[in-house]
C-alpha cells in the first residue's frame, strides 16, 4: 500500500494534468534535462512526453527570432537573480512547423538535495495573440488609407503617392513584395510604376503584352479582385512574367480603375503561402480606389494648369512657365554655384513672309514643325517655350561652358539646314540664334535681354547664324587655350599634385578614408582651382592622361598606407572621375589592372563622382558603374542634393555611399529650409541602406547633429583641409584619431 505523501504526489499530478497548460520541471545551465512534464506537451506543441523528456533543454524547438533571449534570460536570473521569476512571452515551434505563442511563467526553486530546479507554466496565448495582431493590423490599414488619403489631397506626386502604397501595404500586411503597373496606352502592355520589394530579384519594367488568362488580366477584364493562396496548387490562372519573376506563392491582385478604361493594377506578392481575408483585400483596395481618386483628379487639374501654361499651338511651354523655369533655374544656379546656365533665343528668318505667301494655316504648320525640330536638338531636362509669334526660347541648364550652349545651337540650325514639309508644300527657313550665359550673379531678366539682343546682332550680320552676347569670348577663349597648353606641360612638369581630405567616422572621430583631390601648382599664376582647368581637361580630352595619373598617385599612396599598418583595416581611398572616364569602355579594365598592379584590395577603393551623371541617362555610364560595382570597387554619390536624381536611380545602381551636399550640411544649425532637405536626405540614404557621409563639416555643432541624424561620417574643415599624403602619414602613426566633438 502507497505511503500518504506518494498518494498526494499522484493526486497532485492528476490534477496538474487537467491544467489547461505545459507544466514542467527541469534542470538548470546549459546541459540541464527536463524531469517533468505533463500530457499538455504534446496537445499544445505535439510532442509526446517521452519525445520532450528526451531533449535536453537548451533544444527547446524555439523560433528563432525569441530562442536567444529567452535562454538570455534564463541565464542572468539563474547566475544573477536566482529570486526573481522568469514571466515572457515568446514563439515555440509546433512539431508540425507553425509557431505558437506561449506566456511562460517560470520560478527557481530549491528541492530537499539543496539543487535548484526551474518549474514552469506555460500557457497557448496563440488565439489572443493573433486577435491582437488582426486588430494592430485593421487599425495599421486604417491609418495608411486615412494618410495616403489626406497626402492625395494634398496633390503630392502621382509616383509619390503609388510608392507610398506599395510601401504601406508592405509594412501592413508583412509581405515582400508589392507593385503598381499600369496599361500602356495600346491597352495590351503593362509598365511597373511603382514597387516595394525586399527580394533579390530584378522586377521586370514593361510587359509588352497583358496574358488575358493571367491575374492581372482577369483583374483587368472582370474588375474583382483576384486571389491565389498556393500558386503552387493554382490550376486556373497562370502566373504573369512578373509573377514567376518574383518566385511568388500567394498574390492579390486588385484593379485600379481609370476614367473610361482601368488605369492598372495593384499586386501584393509573399513568397510563402498565404490565406488573404478579406479584411486583407478590403485594404488593398481601398488603396487602390484612393489612387484611382488621385490619378483622376491630378489628371483633371494638370490638363486645366497645362492649357494655362502651354501654347495652344505648339504645346510648348509659354511665356508664363518660361519665366517661372527660368526663376527657379537661377535659384539653383545661386544655390550650387558650379555650373552655368544658358538661354537661346531664336527667331525664324521673314517668317511673315511664309505667312503671307501661303497662308495662315502653313505658317501654323511650320510652327509646330519648328517646335518640334528644337524638342529633338536639346536634352530631355531642357526647356523649350514659344515666347510669341515666330520666336522661340531655350532654356540650357547644367552646362560647364558656352561650348555646350554653342553646340545646341549648331544642332538647332542643322534642323533648320532641313526642309519642312507642308500641306502647301515643301520650304526651307532659317533662323536667326542668340546666345547668352548665366552664372548666376545675373537677373532672369537680364539673361533673357541679353540673348534677345545677341539675336537681332545674328541677324544684323546676315540671319541664319548664332551670336554670343558675350564680348569677351574672345579674351576667354584665349585664356581657356592658355590653360589646355599648359594643363599639357603641367603633368610632364610635376605641376599636378594630389591632396588627401580625411573621411573621420562620427562613432569614434577616427579617419577610415581620405578623399584624394587634385590640385594645380601653376609656375607663374599660383595654384589654379580645379573648377578653371577641370572643364578644360573635359573639353579637350586630357581628362583621360591626368585621370590615369590621379589614379596611379591614389592607389600609390593607398598602398604604402596600407602596408604601414598590416594588422588595421586598410584606409580608404575616394577618388573622382568624370562622365568622360565613364564613357570609356576600358575604364574598369584599367582601374582593375591598376589596383591589381599597386598592390591594393578592391575594397579600399572609393569611385566617386557627381549626382548630373545619373541625370545623363546614358546607359555606357551606367554600365561603367555597375562593372565597377561587380570588380569590388565601392560607388559613392557626391554632392547628393544638387542634381535632382530621382529614387529610381538610386535604387537602379550598386551605390555604397551618399555624399550630402555642404550647402545642406552648413544649414543644418540653421532654421533655413536647406536644413530640413538635409535631414530628409539623410534618411533617404538611411532608408536605402546606404552609408551617408556628410560634407564640409566646419563646426562642432554640424558635426554632433549630423551624428544626431545617423549619418555616419564627415569630412570638413572642423577635422582637416585636405592635406599632403606626409600629413594623412603622420596621423596614421599618431593613431588616425583627431577628436574634436566627442573629448
Amino acid at each position: 500500500m502507497a505511503s500518504k505523501p506518494d498518494q498526494d504526489q499522484l493526486d497532485y499530478r492528476a490534477i496538474i494534468e487537467q491544467v489547461p497548460a505545459i507544466v514542467s520541471i527541469a534542470q538548470t545551465g546549459a546541459d540541464g534535462r527536463w524531469l517533468y512534464v505533463n500530457g499538455w506537451i504534446e496537445r499544445i506543441l505535439g510532442y509526446s512526453v517521452e519525445e520532450w523528456l528526451a531533449t535536453p533543454t537548451v533544444q527547446r524547438p524555439f523560433h528563432p527570432e525569441d530562442a536567444d533571449w529567452v535562454i538570455a534570460e534564463e541565464r542572468r536570473i539563474e547566475t544573477e537573480a536566482p529570486d526573481e521569476e522568469f514571466v515572457g512571452e515568446y514563439r515555440m515551434l509546433h512539431r508540425d512547423g507553425h509557431a505558437v505563442w506561449l506566456r511562460d511563467t517560470g520560478k527557481l526553486i530549491t528541492d530537499a538535495n539543496g539543487r535548484r530546479r526551474w518549474y514552469a507554466v506555460l500557457y497557448d496565448i496563440s488565439e489572443q495573440r493573433t486577435s491582437a495582431e488582426e486588430l494592430e493590423r485593421q487599425s495599421a490599414a486604417q491609418a495608411a488609407v486615412a494618410q495616403l488619403g489626406e497626402h492625395a489631397l494634398e496633390r503630392i506626386a502621382i509616383d509619390e503617392l503609388l510608392n507610398e502604397a506599395c510601401a504601406a501595404a508592405a509594412r501592413v500586411l508583412a509581405v515582400e513584395m508589392t507593385a503598381v503597373v499600369q496599361v500602356g496606352i495600346d491597352q495590351d502592355s503593362l509598365d511597373l510604376r511603382a514597387t516595394w520589394c525586399a527580394l533579390a530579384i530584378e522586377p521586370l519594367l514593361h510587359v509588352p503584352s497583358i496574358d488575358p488568362g493571367s491575374q492581372i488580366g482577369v483583374a483587368l477584364r472582370t474588375g474583382r479582385p483576384s486571389v491565389i493562396e498556393d500558386w503552387r496548387l493554382e490550376s486556373t490562372l497562370r502566373r504573369g512574367a512578373g509573377m514567376a519573376n518574383a518566385d511568388a506563392r500567394s498574390s492579390v491582385c486588385v484593379r485600379i480603375e481609370g476614367h473610361e478604361v482601368p488605369w492598372g493594377c495593384f499586386e501584393v506578392i509573399s513568397s510563402r503561402p498565404r490565406a488573404f481575408t478579406s479584411t486583407d483585400v478590403s485594404f488593398i483596395q481601398s488603396l487602390a480606389n484612393v489612387l484611382a481618386d488621385a490619378i483622376e483628379r491630378q489628371a483633371s487639374e494638370d490638363a486645366i494648369e497645362h492649357r494655362s501654361l502651354h501654347d495652344a499651338l505648339t504645346g510648348l511651354p509659354n511665356r508664363t512657365l518660361f519665366a517661372d523655369r527660368l526663376d527657379q533655374a537661377f535659384e539653383r544656379l545661386r544655390r550650387r554655384g558650379n555650373s552655368l546656365a544658358s538661354i537661346l533665343f531664336i527667331d525664324v528668318d521673314h517668317f511673315k513672309q511664309v505667312n503671307d505667301a501661303l497662308g495662315h494655316q502653313a505658317g501654323d504648320e511650320l510652327l509646330i514643325s519648328i517646335a518640334q525640330r528644337l524638342r529633338e536638338a536639346v536634352r530631355p531636362t531642357d526647356t523649350v517655350a514659344r515666347r510669341s509669334g515666330d520666336e522661340f526660347v531655350v532654356l540650357l541648364e547644367e552646362i560647364i561652358s558656352e561650348r555646350d550652349a554653342i553646340t545646341t545651337a549648331e544642332r538647332i540650325a542643322a534642323g533648320f539646314a532641313r526642309p519642312f514639309v507642308l500641306g502647301a508644300g515643301t520650304h526651307f527657313v532659317t533662323a536667326s540664334i542668340g546666345i547668352a550665359l548665366a552664372d548666376g550673379y545675373m537677373s532672369a531678366t537680364e539673361l533673357l535681354e541679353n540673348a534677345d539682343t545677341a539675336m537681332y546682332r545674328a541677324k544684323e550680320r546676315g540671319r541664319a547664324r548664332y551670336e554670343l552676347f558675350d564680348e569677351d569670348m574672345r579674351v576667354r577663349a584665349m585664356a581657356r587655350m592658355r590653360i589646355e597648353s599648359d594643363l599639357a606641360r603641367a603633368l610632364d612638369h610635376g605641376e599636378l599634385r594630389l591632396a588627401y581630405q580625411p573621411v573621420i567616422e562620427l562613432s569614434n572621430e577616427a579617419m577610415y578614408g581620405v578623399e584624394a583631390l587634385l590640385r594645380w601648382d601653376h609656375p607663374t599664376r599660383g595654384p589654379i582651382p580645379p573648377s578653371e582647368f577641370i572643364p578644360v581637361a573635359e573639353e579637350s580630352g586630357l581628362i583621360e592622361r591626368i585621370g590615369r595619373w590621379v589614379i596611379e598617385e591614389a592607389l600609390h599612396h593607398a598602398a604604402r598606407w596600407a602596408q604601414m599598418r598590416p594588422d588595421a583595416a586598410p584606409l580608404r581611398m575616394g577618388i573622382n572621375i568624370s562622365t568622360h572616364q565613364l564613357q570609356s569602355p576600358r575604364f574598369p579594365e584599367m582601374l582593375a589592372e591598376y589596383m591589381a598592379s599597386a598592390g591594393v584590395a578592391e575594397n579600399v577603393v572609393h569611385i566617386e563622382f557627381p549626382e548630373r551623371v545619373l541625370l545623363d541617362d546614358a546607359e555606357p555610364v551606367r554600365r561603367a558603374l555597375r562593372q565597377l560595382s561587380e570588380i569590388g570597387v565601392a560607388l559613392v554619390l557626391d554632392d547628393f542634393g544638387t542634381g535632382e536624381s530621382s529614387i529610381s536611380h538610386l535604387i537602379d545602381l550598386p551605390l555604397r555611399t551618399l555624399k550630402i551636399d555642404r550647402t545642406y550640411v552648413a544649414a543644418l544649425t540653421t532654421e533655413r529650409r536647406e536644413s530640413q532637405v538635409a535631414r530628409a536626405l539623410i534618411a533617404m540614404g538611411q532608408a536605402l541602406s546606404l552609408r551617408v557621409i556628410g560634407e564640409g563639416v566646419e563646426t562642432a555643432q554640424q558635426a554632433i547633429a549630423l551624428r544626431q541624424l545617423g549619418c555616419q561620417a564627415v569630412q570638413g574643415f572642423l577635422y582637416s583641409p585636405a592635406v599632403p599624403a606626409a600629413e594623412i602619414t603622420a596621423l596614421l602613426g599618431a593613431g588616425a584619431r583627431v577628436t574634436r566633438t566627442l573629448g
